[in-house]
Formats: C-alpha cells, sequence, structure tokens
C-alpha cells in the first residue's frame, strides 16, 4: 500500500479486496490518477491506440487458431473454410489481417513521434528499448502469421526471408534448419510458425506491461520536452486523457473498419490468393508492406564489401537498420528534446521520414535499373541520419529557448 495513497474504499466488498489485493487502489493511483502533463497532443494517442489493437489481435487470433489446420495440405483450405464456412469467420479473418497492417501504421506513427520529440532521451532510455523490443517482436510475429495462410507469397516470403540465416557464418545453416525444422520451407516449418505465432502475442503483451511501468516511473514526455515542475503542470489521466484517447481510437476505428467491411483483400498480394506451389515461383517476392523499408535495405547490398559477401553483407545490413534504433537515445546527445525547438534537425527528420517512405516504394520495385541505385542512395542516408548527421547536430545546433515550464507554454508567458 502506498504510504501517500488518497484512496478510500467505497463499501466493505472493496475495504475486503483492498485489504487482501489491492488492485483497484493500484488502478487508482498508477492507472486513473497518474498526473500526466497537460499540453500532450493527439500524436500521444497511438500509444493507447496500440494497446487496443494488441487486444484485437490476440482475441481474433485466438478465436481463428480454432479453426485453422497448420498443416501444408489443409492450410490453405482451412483459411477459405473459415472466410466462406464459419459464422462471422470472414469478418473475423478481415479484421486480424487489416488489423497487422493497422497495427503497424500505429506502431511506425509512435515510433516518428518518439524520434521527433526525443521520448528517447534520458530518462526514459529503457522506455525508448523495450518500445523497439516490442516492434522487432512484432516483425517476427507479423512474418510467421504472413505464412500461415500457405498461399503463394506465403511460401515464398519464407523461403527466401530464411534463407537470410543461411548467409551468418557457422552457425547460419544448423539456426536454418531449425527455424525450417528440415532442409526446406515444409510442413514442420509451418507447425512452428504457427506454434510461435500463437504465443509470441503474449510475449509482447508482457513487454508492453514493463514498457508501461517504465513509462510511469518518469511520467510522459510532452510536446515541449520540458519535465513536469508542479502538479499545476499535470492533470490526471482519468478522465482528461482516457476521454481524449478513446476519441483518438474512434477516428482510428473509422479507416480501420473501412478497409474490413469494403476491402478486406485489398492490402494483401494476389499472388497469396493461390495455393503455395514449389515449382512455380512469382515474378516478383515481395513481404507485406509493413517489411518494405527493410527488405529494400536487404537487396540495396549486391556487392561485395571487403572480405564480406554481398549475402551477408546484406543481413549485416537489414539487421544493423533495426538494431541501430536501440542505440538512438546514445546517437543523438543534444540536450533538448523536442524537435518543436531544433530547427536544423527538423530538416533532418523530414528528410529522414521522405527516406523512409522512398525505401518502402523501392522495396515493392523490382530489383533492376534505377530502383536498385535509389534503394542504394536511400539506404545509405538511412544509416548516415543516425551515424553521422545526429551526432554532429548534438554538437553543432543551437537550440531555441525552452519554456520555463509545461504551463508556460500552454498559457503562455502573460499567465
Amino acid at each position: 500500500m502506498s504510504e501517500h495513497s488518497t484512496y478510500i474504499p467505497g463499501n466493505g466488498v472493496e475495504k475486503w479486496i483492498d485489504e487482501r489485493l489491492p488492485i483497484i487502489r493500484f488502478s487508482k493511483e498508477h492507472l486513473m490518477d497518474f498526473p500526466t502533463p497537460k499540453n500532450l497532443n493527439y500524436w500521444w494517442t497511438f500509444g493507447g491506440i496500440l494497446a487496443i489493437m494488441l487486444v484485437v489481435q490476440i482475441v481474433t487470433g485466438v478465436i481463428l487458431a480454432m479453426h485453422y489446420t497448420p498443416n501444408i495440405a489443409m492450410a490453405f483450405n482451412s483459411v477459405e473454410h473459415i472466410r466462406r464456412d464459419v459464422n462471422g469467420g470472414r469478418i473475423i479473418q478481415a479484421t486480424h489481417a487489416v488489423g497487422a497492417s493497422m497495427f503497424f501504421a500505429a506502431v511506425y506513427v509512435h515510433i516518428f513521434r518518439g524520434m521527433y520529440f526525443g521520448s528517447y532521451k534520458a530518462p526514459r532510455e529503457i522506455l525508448w528499448l523495450l518500445g523497439v523490443l516490442i516492434f522487432v517482436l512484432m516483425m517476427a510475429t507479423a512474418f510467421m502469421g504472413y505464412v500461415l495462410p500457405w498461399g503463394q507469397m506465403s511460401f515464398w516470403a519464407a523461403t527466401v526471408i530464411t534463407n537470410i540465416f543461411a548467409a551468418i557464418p557457422i552457425v547460419g545453416n544448423p539456426i536454418l534448419e531449425l527455424l525450417r525444422g528440415g532442409f526446406a520451407v515444409g510442413n514442420p516449418t509451418l507447425n512452428r510458425f504457427f506454434s510461435l505465432h500463437y504465443l509470441l502475442p503474449f510475449v509482447i503483451a508482457a513487454v508492453v506491461i514493463l514498457h508501461i511501468w517504465a513509462l510511469h516511473v518518469p511520467g510522459n514526455n510532452n510536446p515541449v520536452g520540458v519535465e513536469v515542475k508542479s502538479d499545476r503542470d499535470t492533470l490526471p489521466f482519468h478522465p482528461y486523457y482516457t476521454m481524449k484517447d478513446l476519441y483518438g481510437i474512434v477516428l482510428f476505428a473509422i479507416p480501420f473498419a473501412w478497409f474490413v467491411f469494403f476491402i478486406p483483400d485489398i492490402l494483401g498480394h494476389p499472388d497469396n490468393y493461390i495455393m503455395a506451389n514449389s515449382q512455380v515461383t512469382p515474378a516478383h517476392i515481395v513481404p507485406e508492406w509493413y517489411f518494405l523499408p527493410f527488405y529494400a535495405i536487404l537487396r540495396a547490398i549486391d556487392f561485395n564489401i571487403l572480405f564480406i559477401d554481398s549475402k551477408l553483407g546484406g543481413v549485416i545490413f537489414f539487421a544493423g537498420s533495426i538494431v541501430i534504433l536501440f542505440f538512438l537515445p546514445w546517437l543523438d546527445n543534444s540536450k533538448t528534446r523536442s524537435g518543436t525547438f531544433r530547427p536544423m534537425f527538423k530538416w533532418f527528420y523530414w528528410l529522414f521520414v521522405l527516406n523512409f517512405v522512398g525505401l518502402t516504394y523501392l522495396g515493392s520495385a523490382p530489383a533492376e535499373g534505377i530502383y536498385v541505385v535509389l534503394a542504394k542512395i536511400c539506404t545509405a542516408y538511412y544509416f548516415i541520419h543516425f551515424l553521422i548527421i545526429l551526432p554532429v547536430l548534438s554538437r553543432i545546433e543551437t537550440s531555441r529557448p525552452l519554456p520555463t515550464s509545461i504551463s508556460e507554454s500552454v498559457l503562455g508567458k502573460a499567465h
């Protein structure tokens, strides 16, 4: 029990529970009454949106698992059975499939918001590290989920992406065979991916709890990047931010519902509606859209780097593009958190966003001609931004004056 608690049980049942398991006290103190900066804008609602999306994916995933058959002879038809014959199956399957894309759309907004407003800076480094870990787990879960329908793109994406491990010296082939359950993608692969795809969302949920815990220790960052000075700078999370988050969730649900009800298959690749065939290779093997920036980086390294061959080089850059995010708190040493007060950082930040969008497009384009050259340029800039631009800006940039408090930034100096 908290020594400074203001919680008083409302009735005898609450008092009885509170004395044995103070869960209502905990939720009131750490969730409802949690002091939150009064100037948070709607970019901060994506944390709540992501929590809802995780619940949606777990619930729909558990229901789908009841009807899915993880066997290469029956997997494709079992998905069609869900869509056609299971009561509400079409909506549940569409919600899960579209939900993956909406989940990643929200997580990219959440990450880019954190990058712009410096939410990775001290004392929130562990909060950022846990967030990147959630992103990595999401990527692994989504990739394994993409294989389960056992369509053409499922099979060939699994073949190409698992082949990445073969490029790693010494341990690569044993890892590859362990992952596939044999020398090629087949029934053991599907069983492994189904098991892991079912398990990992619960691991993600556990890391999300740690992420929220790590948020509650230093408290929220805010658009001006100034720490809370007094109670005057904050509002209780409930009802102010629960209502604001709920409004953001409803707005987010509108395009989500539109995709689910009207065009549920538009985000899927046409080849994935053809049963997997190991004898017929698709013209262009592409992963889902949310993997495309990293897939473009993987394909951009088609040349040997000193003693490293192109295949291993591609894997190193592919892995490095994600691993580098873990080091962001130490690559950007600027004392000013918010990009709002960093005039030079702003330009480079938006150039990085544009570059990331470019990589997404190039990941879907064929690996030939001008697309290869542009992918190399965009890949180079991706790493230059983290390894050169951010450290240099930390030293040479002069930030604009910060407000003395959150209240000043909200109310103006006249107050």
